[in-house]
């Protein structure tokens, strides 16, 4: 259903179970982050109300899952930690072609995020089968699906917006050029990393 060209390792588990406490304070910041591009694509089309309507819930649903990570670290006696970067999110955003057309560019900010949470459900796919917490395993799980919802979401957003644009086209164009970053991710305990 993703389309993603490249799977993640399942041994990328093994890391994830080693350091917990980085992996949590990850993901939270992946929530956080999503929170503030929905709120991004909000400030840049603000003239589209249903993009608008859908940003203003996503941000808000975003935000509740930082706040259920962070229940999540807090239940474990640990702290949120500094907040890292995401290389492979800033590298996927290289593709997104600047200085082009509204339309265009609205178009590969939909497809880079409808990406970031094709790749984010995979991981929690993998970390809801395969992790050895029974708690962890059932609240990936719960995300994996919301991750797939939103992933959907902007495909269907990007299709009816981007009107100039072949958008299935442009898609397996993103997903090529994330087969060819993704090989140098899936080796750190983060989402992403």
């Amino acid at each position: 259903m993703l389309g993603l060209k490249l799977p993640t390792d399942p041994r990328w588990v093994n890391i994830v179970e080693k350091n917990l406490d980085e992996i949590l304070t990850d993901h939270a910041y992946c929530e956080q982050k999503a929170a503030t591009n929905s709120i991004n694509l909000i400030i840049q089309y603000p003239d589209i109300p249903e993009l608008v309507e859908a940003m203003l819930e996503l941000a808000r649903e975003e935000l509740s899952h930082f706040q259920m990570v962070h229940e999540k670290i807090r239940e474990r006696n640990l702290v949120l930690g500094r907040e890292r970067r995401d290389d492979y999110v800033y590298e996927l955003n290289q593709f997104i072609r600047k200085g082009h057309a509204r339309n265009i560019v609205l178009c590969d900010r939909l497809l880079f995020s409808a990406l970031v949470e094709a790749r984010s459900c995979e991981r929690f796919k993998l970390l809801s089968e395969n992790i050895n917490d029974p708690e962890l395993r059932e609240f990936y799980r719960e995300l994996m699906i919301s991750e797939a919802n939103h992933y959907t979401m902007f495909i269907g957003l990007a299709k009816k917006y981007a009107t100039d644009v072949d958008v299935d086209q442009r898609w397996k164009e993103f997903l090529e050029y994330e087969a060819q970053i993704i090989g140098k991710y899936g080796k750190k305990e983060t989402i992403h990393g």
